[in-house]
């Protein structure tokens, strides 16, 4: 049996034509849905970028219990399961931060790896002399542009190395069978950057600063350079799709598609001047960010072009993975295998999902309605985070003694033996946080025009309360909420 996991970062739904957008160019990824199963209810669990990886390896919640960070020694990575069953894994990636200081542990999973260098931060290109900063808006990357140095046509970029390097695996296993290939492409992530010809295809006209890479910042979504932005956005998503395209070729050429399970998606969206904001992590959890794309391709094509409507979530892809492949586990998860309502379109399990960014709102939907509940208190305590591996969003540094002064040792975590140690966080509530928020996402579903309604605000917050005893939520995230 084989399967392949494709993963686009930062991927907004609302740019693919699958869900309703008309003028961004994704002909590959409309090729793959049409030969595949669409789900239109599928949402992030914990973000943003490592969070969102270990929901979707281990099939459990990280958001509530810690933020950015790699595996933990109590986790139990679905690759891992995989292997012992027999399974042969392999990751392409150029998401870098599986190698920096943040992301210990995730790669190790697999039984080989292949890093494709030079996004973002990556210090890759080891060049002493500076780079002066342009004029720019938003953010301007030094390490970035000394990398970009290399990228001459579009093959050069990180991401279209990436999708490369798993045509390549594929060529080098075509008679291969028990695997399951994960290929994760940094793009379209920020920055927004790719040759000028692609961004041509959107007839950007923009001659302000350089602009590819905005801060998480407020912005006006009608400007030029909002415009602008989303149009470098769409160039960098298409091509992006362009090598996708070469992947789905090769599938093709080896009639994968009689044979593999193939799963799409991302790990959360990307504001673009939606809400007259840009970025992502800092705000209200909008579905710009939360409700993202799903596609999965069954053997055969099998119901190919059918919509799935049942709500979902990245934590159901851990089980779904195992279920294929008829590996048994035992450990506790928070996901639901998706099998049956990809095969036999049944009711789904998941009668609400639970969302968000550690220390800030926690955000649940029913598909109906979506309700954000702020901290109850501006100091934004108790707040603690669980764990064994110390990490911190870093690119060199490994965390000092203040992140350990308050830290005690217990089995705080009913789901695991392993002793782990708890820290106070101070994290006070962003004023962009303020209030809980209800809306009624079926006929307001830009969140435009929040709603006050005691009675079905009142039916939310029990919801809540019972899907995070459902997941062993820390006892101090319910008073932090005021839900105690």
């Amino acid at each position: 049996m084989k399967a392949i996991f494709v993963l686009m970062d930062s991927l907004n739904r609302n740019y693919l034509s699958i869900y309703g957008n008309t003028w961004v160019k994704t002909p590959n990824i409309e090729r793959f849905a049409k030969r595949s199963l669409i789900f239109t209810n599928h949402w992030l669990g914990s973000a943003p970028c490592m969070p969102a990886r270990r929901d979707m390896l281990t099939g459990r919640l990280n958001f509530l219990e810690r933020g950015w960070g790699g595996f933990e020694p109590y986790d139990i990575p679905f690759p891992t399961l995989l292997r012992k069953a027999g399974i042969f894994t392999h990751m392409e990636t150029d998401h870098y931060h599986y190698f920096h200081v943040g992301g210990e542990n995730y790669n190790t999973c697999f039984n080989t790896w292949a890093f494709h260098r030079g996004q973002e931060h990556d210090g890759y290109i080891s060049k002493v002399k500076s780079i002066k900063a342009p004029k720019h808006l938003g953010q301007w990357c030094e390490l970035y542009t000394k990398n970009k140095s290399l990228f001459k046509t579009d093959a050069n970029y990180p991401t279209p190395r990436t999708f490369q390097g798993a045509v390549e695996w594929l060529k080098n296993n075509k008679d291969a069978d028990d695997y399951f290939l994960w290929v994760e492409a940094f793009d379209p992530h920020e920055p927004f950057d790719t040759p000028d010809e692609i961004v041509d295809l959107y007839n950007d006209t923009w001659k302000g600063e350089h602009y590819d890479w905005s801060g998480y910042e407020e912005v006006n979504e009608h400007s030029e350079a909002t415009k602008h932005l989303r149009k470098k956005y769409a160039a960098t998503l298409t091509m992006a799709d362009k090598w996708f395209g070469k992947l789905l070729d090769e599938i093709e050429r080896q009639n994968g598609f009689e044979d593999t399970l193939i799963i799409f998606t991302t790990d959360h969206g990307h504001m673009l001047g939606e809400h007259g904001l840009a970025g992502k992590s800092k705000w209200y959890a909008w579905n710009q960010m939360a409700h993202i794309p799903l596609i999965v391709h069954l053997p055969k094509s099998k119901y190919a072009g059918e919509k799935r409507n049942q709500l979902s979530q990245n934590i159901d892809i851990m089980p779904t993975i195992l279920e294929y492949f008829s590996v048994k586990f035992n450990n506790p998860i928070n996901g639901y295998s998706l099998m049956s309502i990809l095969k036999d379109n049944v009711e789904s399990k998941r009668k609400t999902a639970l969302y968000g960014w550690f220390g800030q709102t926690v955000n649940i939907t029913d598909g109906k309605y979506t309700y954000f509940r702020a901290a109850a208190k501006k100091e934004n305590k108790p707040l603690y985070q669980y764990f064994l591996t110390p990490t911190k969003i870093s690119h060199h540094d490994l965390p000092s003694k203040e992140f350990f002064k308050k830290c005690e040792l217990g089995k705080f975590l009913p789901y695991t033996d392993f002793p782990v140690l708890r820290s106070e966080v101070e994290n006070k509530r962003s004023l962009d946080q303020e209030y809980s928020i209800l809306f009624d996402i079926k006929n307001d579903y830009e969140q435009l025009n929040p709603i006050s309604d005691r009675k079905i605000e009142k039916k939310y917050i029990e919801l809540l309360v019972k899907h995070m005893k459902q997941v062993d939520a820390p006892r101090e995230q319910f008073k932090r909420l005021g839900l105690l």
